[in-house]
């Protein structure tokens, strides 16, 4: 979300006349792009804050500015502990940055952290100003409201909202026309888009049969996913159109139905196992990963065995694993106890590691002797006499180059992998 909301920064600014720097240290205005999701995150903007305030030091002129959903949480802090920072805008605030960097320009400090409760940019042509000219991401919906009792998400980013059919189509058109490969429908949670018009109301699965059918050449996937609503009508539209990646991004937080109710999942570890269930029907080479969190309010150590035997049933393909912090805002912050010691949390997740690198270990090996059609997409960061692509699955293969550039598809055996990587060979 980050990136795409970063691509509509650009544009609005372009735009307004404003050219893109290729540099901080070339910069006249500094912006960080913030997440609030998980304390580390925010931590890692305060550190790039002090380097900023280091060149703002050399050339006072200088404006920096803190965009999205860490400037929606701590606005106040920001504006008045942070002196650095001379504007704060929130994730539906971006039209209004001419006018703020206006504002900041004649002396003064600048704030836009309005929630909106129908902005989605569906206007506004993201500028792809840091990717590889292959893959680019098209937000199709903003917001959530799911309102699970850790996250911050829904205070900083506001209710859901979907853009029409119309504007991601033509958005997808554009893409095609400037020879992108592959697209990602992303929104903080693609599978409760709905869009209404009149009588007609489109869901993510029609939208996706539109735009696999029009776009046959496109790789599509899309990102994120919420259990309770995966249906079996979206599996079947990736079981029917080949362009549709094979691969399904599905967090599950936690093992235990327990950990889910006192998150506010709405779904239970029996209903998220029949969604998996239903994955493997309809889309038998589907690749799984998710997101787990340990150590949450309340999590006793039965708990975090029905995490661990969760992770061996599903066998997922990867997994992003982190442990529980405390997120001023949230409703467990608020109402809930966190009553599980920093030592256990670090125990519990590194038993998740170790696990979820067995099962990778595992689950690449099984794509040994296996062809796949690979979108090239750039060298491999050790040698440039190789090239790394990603499969359907969204596995990354490294392989001896022939000559290819970013963009084409070749037909690659899997000769070896690791955790992390398939390695094979063109054929």
């Amino acid at each position: 979300m980050n990136v795409a909301d970063s691509e509509v920064v650009a544009s609005v600014l372009t735009n307004a006349g404003y050219v893109l720097a290729d540099s901080y240290q070339e910069a006249d205005f500094i912006f960080l792009n913030t997440c609030s999701i998980r304390e580390n995150a925010e931590q890692r903007v305060f550190g790039r804050l002090d380097l900023f305030n280091q060149q703002k030091k050399k050339y006072p002129e200088i404006k920096v500015g803190v965009l999205g959903c860490m400037a929606e949480r701590l606005k106040e802090e920001l504006m008045e502990r942070k002196k650095v920072v001379d504007l704060v805008v929130g994730p539906d605030g971006y039209r209004d940055l001419p006018n703020l960097l206006a504002q900041t320009e004649s002396g003064h400090k600048a704030i836009n952290v309005i929630l909106s409760q129908d902005e989605t940019y569906a206007d506004i042509a993201p500028v792809r100003y840091e990717n590889n000219g292959v893959s680019a991401f098209i937000s199709i919906m903003r917001g959530c409201q799911n309102m699970c009792s850790y996250c911050i998400v829904p205070y900083v980013r506001g209710k859901e909202r979907s853009r029409s059919p119309e504007t991601i189509l033509s958005e997808l058109t554009e893409l095609k026309i400037n020879n992108y490969k592959e697209v990602t429908l992303i929104g903080q949670n693609v599978n409760s888009y709905v869009f209404e018009a009149g009588s007609e109301k489109i869901t993510f699965d029609k939208l996706l049969e539109k735009v696999a059918s029009e776009f046959p050449d496109i790789r599509i996937r899309f990102s994120t996913n919420h259990p309770k609503d995966l249906s079996d009508e979206l599996l079947k539209v990736m079981a029917k159109y080949n362009n549709v990646c094979r691969s399904i991004h599905l967090p599950v937080q936690s093992g235990s139905s327990a950990v889910l109710k006192t998150m506010n999942r709405a779904y239970s570890r029996e209903w998220y196992l029949d969604r998996i269930k239903a994955i493997k029907k309809f889309v038998p080479d589907c690749a799984i990963s998710t997101d787990i969190m340990v150590g949450f309010c309340g999590e006793t150590e039965e708990d975090h065995k029905d995490t661990l035997s969760m992770m061996e049933e599903v066998q997922y393909d990867f997994a992003f694993m982190f442990k529980y912090s405390d997120r001023p805002g949230t409703y467990a912050s608020k109402k809930m106890n966190d009553d599980v010691p920093e030592e256990v949390k670090v125990r519990r997740l590194n038993e998740v590691i170790e696990l979820q690198h067995k099962i990778s270990l595992k689950t690449k090996k099984n794509d040994i002797g296996k062809t796949y059609e690979v979108l090239v997409e750039g060298f491999s960061k050790k040698s440039s006499l190789e090239m790394v692509g990603r499969n359907s699955q969204n596995k990354a293969i490294v392989f001896p180059s022939l000559n290819n550039k970013p963009g084409d598809i070749v037909q690659v055996v899997v000769e070896k992998s690791t955790s992390a990587t398939l390695i094979g060979k063109i054929i």
